[in-house]
């Protein structure tokens, strides 16, 4: 699922996905896949994605907690199970 907060809140600075990735040190290819919902950044450039673009992280990343929740519990689960 798209992020429309992240793609909005870029898109309010006037800046591209281009000039995002250069203030945050990626590729353009990784802001498109946040902004698509491909990946998620993680933590440390979470808070930094949200000083630049001057938004509540919890705006900017909705609904992604619940989703990484579910990864870990997963993984939990494996590792008690033993399989990986």
């Amino acid at each position: 699922m798209k992020n429309e907060n992240l793609i909005k809140a870029r898109r309010r600075k006037g800046w591209t996905q281009e000039a995002l990735a250069r203030l945050v040190a990626c590729e353009k290819s990784t802001i498109s896949n946040w902004e698509n919902g491909i990946a998620t950044p993680g933590l440390s450039t979470a808070f930094r994605l949200s000083l630049l673009l001057h938004c509540d992280i919890n705006q900017l990343f909705a609904g992604v907690r619940a989703q990484e929740a579910r990864k870990v519990r997963t993984l939990e689960k494996d590792v008690v199970n033993g399989e990986k």
